[in-house]
């Protein structure tokens, strides 16, 4: 089975930069995207094979919003966390027999740190329903999760202490959700892998040099570990300032 997640920073940008031509090479069972930055009907994307699409969308026009393209038809879609739809779109669940698949765009605390106190008061919420979901059935997670968990997942790891997506608050809230059952499938497969990353700044030659963070993941509850056979992520891959990640596993 082969997952995919890819932040676009625009789906109508991306379709124009490459993103049908991986999206059908891929041929991935689930492929999710983030910050499609669209409302519904901006787009008519319409792949080759056969996918059930779900979308949700932001209601704050160009902004953010999340899209799951699936082969296997879902039992059941959420938009938002149980008790909370949210307007920003930042959260598909998509239930199947085996497991539950959590497609998230996760709030950035902004360069001045001013949303800070929401992303760690979101933080908390998120992994009490991915805690509830997992006492259901297993959970796979992926998405720009909008923080670099150890100095091993970013460049520069000393001059960005205490930044946004580096703070020692997000990195302890990533911490609690891995302890609270989680793995990181990257770091699962490569633990002292450097210099991959997801993201790159769009300033001059930095993606060049390769002067990026890794903020994309795909989490899987710790008793999926025997089902996960690579994790991976596509750096060369271009047409976003993010990049794809692939989660393959044996059928779920």
């Amino acid at each position: 089975m082969k997952l995919i997640s890819w932040n676009v920073n625009g789906l109508r940008a991306a379709v124009n930069k490459g993103f049908t031509e991986y999206f059908e090479l891929q041929n991935a069972d689930i492929f999710c995207v983030q910050e499609t930055k669209l409302q519904e009907g901006q787009i008519q994307f319409a792949p080759t094979r056969e996918y059930h699409q779900y979308w949700n969308y932001a209601l704050k026009k160009g902004y953010s919003g999340t899209a799951v393209f699936t082969k296997v038809r879902p039992l059941s879609v959420r938009y938002g966390m149980e008790t909370d739809s949210e307007d920003e779109g930042r959260i598909l669940t998509l239930e199947f027999a085996g497991f539950y698949l959590v497609n998230v765009y996760t709030p950035n605390a902004k360069r001045d740190l001013t949303r800070l106190p929401y992303r760690l008061e979101w933080e908390d919420r998120f992994r009490r329903y991915l805690l509830q979901l997992d006492a259901d059935k297993p959970v796979i997670v992926c998405g720009d999760l909008n923080v670099a968990h150890q100095e091993i997942d970013l460049k520069n790891a000393r001059a960005n202490i205490g930044n946004s997506g580096f703070t020692h608050e997000e990195r302890g809230k990533m911490t609690e959700l891995l302890d609270a059952g989680f793995l990181d499938t990257f770091r699962y497969f490569h633990p002292d892998t450097v210099d991959v990353y997801s993201w790159w700044s769009y300033m001059p030659r930095v993606r060049e040099r390769n002067i990026g963070w890794r903020i994309d993941y795909f989490l899987a509850s710790e008793r999926l570990a025997s089902k996960l056979k690579e994790a991976r992520i596509d750096c060369l891959i271009t047409g976003s300032d993010h990049c794809p990640i692939v989660l393959e596993t044996e059928e779920l």
